[in-house]
């Protein structure tokens, strides 16, 4: 086993928002490790294009470059494996999708890496429909898979999907693990005793029509003592502004728009009653093979959660963490949430049981195992 604190890691990925890979970086950087470079890419259609590449030696940034380039999904995702050209070696290269993982397995044949890890945070089982394109993710999937030292999935659900899609055996395949969403427990704030007092409802995450906000709204509509605060930009977020002023709503709801700083984020959602995700239930959605980021987030924030049962731990959620898997119905959701703000005992009880839940999805304990499947070891 290699000691974090002796060796040097890469992680590349797409997008800006929290996730495993932002978390790793700040595990690595808080234990020390000698070097650890980030490269991430632009993911969704409003971002701005631009690439991000930063240096860190034992916990201290000592490098940052922003690269701009042309951006048109899915075909400039191309360029990633270019930008930049050059990484210095390291010890260890995460990966978080097939295109960063084939280039860790390019850096290995050059000795200019040791172990490749394939860290996959979503699975579509038709990433681009029925095209060429799709035909080709796919074969870069299948060489990946086969030949990275170790693989993680978010979910049990993510797993079996991509392994039954590969259609290769099991054994030989790269050693795969789940290894979920995670938070930061001792640093996140929790929502006081008696939150509930806020009646505001909380939503975390991308605004596109699968998410389901729009039913949000409606419910707020007819719950006229209920509060909602949207964290989160997309291509709906003009849609759903819209929809508030129709609905007469806009004295009740703040449109917070994406906020990069995950403790602003932590901070915003200490502040509520109650955490959300109306996901849309749709066969199709990749959303039932994944592993929310925006769940663990209420969880560490101490938040009673309210979802459909699209995510394939709804069920687990309500088990043990007081959740409750609710159909897309807005006047469901309405006296859902009325229900749960009126009820101060209940509320604190559900309270109770997503902060005991959370603790089995710290990054700290969380990190470590992923690691030493990788034979990293903390001190």
């Amino acid at each position: 086993m290699r000691k974090v604190v002796d060796s040097s890691f890469a992680i590349v990925s797409n997008g800006f928002a929290d996730g495993p890979a932002q978390a790793l970086r700040d595990f690595l950087n808080l234990h020390r490790s000698p070097s650890v470079i980030t490269i991430f890419h632009p993911l969704v259609p409003e971002s701005d294009g631009g690439h991000e590449i930063t240096r860190y030696e034992r916990g201290e940034l000592v490098h940052r470059r922003y690269v701009a380039a042309p951006f048109l999904p899915p075909y400039t995702y191309l360029l990633d494996p270019l930008i930049p050209m050059r990484i210095p070696p390291v010890d260890g290269w995460f990966g978080f999708n097939n295109m960063a993982a084939a280039r860790g397995l390019a850096a290995r044949r050059q000795s200019r890496t040791g172990k490749v890890a394939y860290w996959c945070v979503d699975f579509v089982p038709n990433r681009f429909g029925r095209s060429p394109a799709t035909w080709l993710y796919d074969l870069l999937d299948r060489v990946c898979c086969r030949n990275v030292d170790a693989r993680f999935e978010l979910s049990t659900a993510a797993l079996d999907g991509r392994n039954k899609r590969l259609r290769i055996s099991p054994s030989q395949l790269a050693p795969a693990h789940v290894a979920p969403m995670g938070a930061w427990l001792r640093r996140t704030p929790t929502t006081p005793q008696d939150g509930y007092k806020s009646n505001e409802v909380v939503y975390l995450g991308h605004l596109v029509e699968r998410q389901g906000v729009d039913l949000l709204l409606k419910a707020a509509a007819l719950n006229k003592s209920m509060r909602l605060r949207i964290i989160g930009g997309g291509p709906e977020e003009q849609n759903l502004q819209m929809l508030a002023r129709r609905l007469e709503i806009t004295d009740r709801v703040v449109f917070e728009g994406f906020v990069q700083d995950h403790k602003e984020v932590e901070r915003l959602l200490a502040g509520a009653a109650i955490g959300v995700a109306p996901y849309r239930e749709d066969g199709e959605s990749f959303t039932r093979f994944a592993d929310p980021g925006k769940l663990k987030a209420y969880l560490a924030a101490a938040l009673p959660i309210l979802l459909t049962a699209t995510p394939p731990n709804a069920h687990e959620l309500a088990h043990r963490a007081g959740a409750e898997v609710l159909p897309q119905s807005e006047a469901a959701w309405s006296a859902a949430v009325d229900s749960l703000l009126t009820n101060p005992s209940e509320w604190q009880r559900r309270r109770s049981m997503a902060l005991t839940a959370a603790r089995d999805f710290d990054w700290e304990i969380l990190l470590p195992r992923a690691l030493a499947h990788l034979d990293f070891e903390v001190e």
